[in-house]
């Protein structure tokens, strides 16, 4: 290590979380296989020994960065549902929103876990999502019935779109002739996602 990079102690909890900054920037500039306890530990300062000291092995490592993910994400998402129920339904506004975490890195994260058998056990991330757009559904119907499994079904697939469209969404489009970059072809897609949500759920 250099002379000039020397570790302070830090508490247990600024140490996971400054662990947890390495892990997710690298995750961010590399992909899973970016994310190995060596690499973590240079880039917070800290040695191997002290990554797994605090998260016992990599595994332990991104299970831990996808569900403090998924913990920020939900409360990202609630508070953007929070704040669309209190307005005007930009839908365009909701769903840009909900494809944000996956254009981060996590798609890749969450696909390897996934692969290794860990799942999400908690309440549906995009529990309140559905409500919310089922509720805006239902108030422009102007009482007409709207079954919510249509809604739950449209969310579904808008979340599993933009959940593999950084891991495949490029080949997809080249499959059926889009010579858009990456980039571009990325959110020409999203905005056609949105676009047919909006068409399907009438909203």
């Amino acid at each position: 290590m250099p002379a000039n990079r020397v570790r302070r102690r830090r508490s247990p909890e600024v140490a996971r979380a400054t662990i947890l900054a390495a892990a997710e920037q690298l995750l961010v500039e590399g992909g899973v296989n970016a994310v190995q306890v060596r690499a973590v530990a240079r880039n917070s300062n800290m040695t191997d020994a002290g990554v797994t000291h605090h998260f016992g092995d990599l595994q332990g490592l991104l299970t831990t960065l996808l569900e403090d993910a998924g913990q920020r994400a939900r409360s990202a998402i609630n508070q953007v549902v929070n704040e669309w129920l209190a307005g005007d339904a930009d839908v365009e506004r909701l769903l840009r929103a909900l494809a944000t975490p996956y254009r981060k890195g996590y798609a890749e994260l969450a696909v390897a876990l996934h692969a290794a058998g860990w799942r999400d056990r908690g309440e549906p991330i995009f529990g309140k999502v559905v409500q919310a757009i089922h509720k805006v559904r239902v108030a422009r119907s102007k009482g007409a019935a709207r079954d919510i499994l249509e809604t739950r079904l449209a969310v579904a697939a808008f979340h599993q779109a933009i959940a593999t469209d950084a891991l495949f969404g490029e080949e997809f489009r080249r499959s059926a002739g889009v010579k858009a970059s990456a980039a571009k072809g990325s959110e020409q897609q999203l905005t056609w996602w949105i676009r047919a949500v909006q068409k399907t759920l009438g909203i």
